[in-house]
């Protein structure tokens, strides 16, 4: 059996991620109509994003993909690796932005609908345009720029990442993003 490309390990990652922030769209349009989301699904959602969609997959691509491509020459200033983590830096405000709501929303603070619904929208808005860059810019880039031995090491250091995340949190996350996919379709 052949090994999946680094780049394929990253976009499976992705259809997850896409997952997550469907959901984030359906229930915060479940806000907006006075309807009541339960606090855990949002503090999940906290979690996916900050372990999975941060730690995980943006730490492998900040990490491993990036130096790699920076030492083949490509660029890490402006476009695509420039733009790319000015997104994970918004993300990452986005999701502390998120997970602040989500507390005094836990908390039945009746103020907190409002800045949940803007980092909820935030997150939306950023992410499908941030995958479709790294998808069908980045990626094509990184299997035209870095060769077959180079990617065999690039997609062990992705497995590591994995093992120092812990061996069952990427499928527990896989799961969820599963579970809240069909829960808000």
């Amino acid at each position: 059996m052949r090994a999946k490309r680094p780049t394929a390990m990253l976009e499976e990652e992705h259809r997850s991620i896409q997952k997550i922030v469907a959901a984030m769209a359906v229930l915060a349009d479940r806000l907006e109509t006075g309807q009541t989301v339960e606090p855990t699904t949002l503090q999940d959602m906290v979690e996916f994003m900050r372990t999975f969609a941060d730690r995980c997959h943006h730490g492998k691509e900040e990490t491993h993909l990036f130096p790699a491509l920076e030492r083949k020459g490509v660029p890490v200033r402006g476009c695509p690796m420039g733009v790319l983590i000015a997104e994970h830096q918004k993300g990452r405000s986005l999701v502390k932005a998120l997970a602040e709501a989500v507390d005094a929303y836990a908390k039945g603070d009746s103020l907190a609908t409002k800045p949940l619904l803007e980092s909820l929208r935030g997150i939306t808005e950023l992410y499908p345009g941030h995958i479709w860059r790294e998808d069908y810019l980045l990626f094509p880039l990184t299997n035209k720029v870095l060769q077959p031995q180079d990617q065999r090491e690039l997609r062990e250091r992705f497995e590591e990442v994995e093992e120092a995340v812990g061996p069952d949190v990427h499928s527990r996350f896989l799961q969820l993003a599963a579970k809240l996919e069909r829960e808000t379709a």
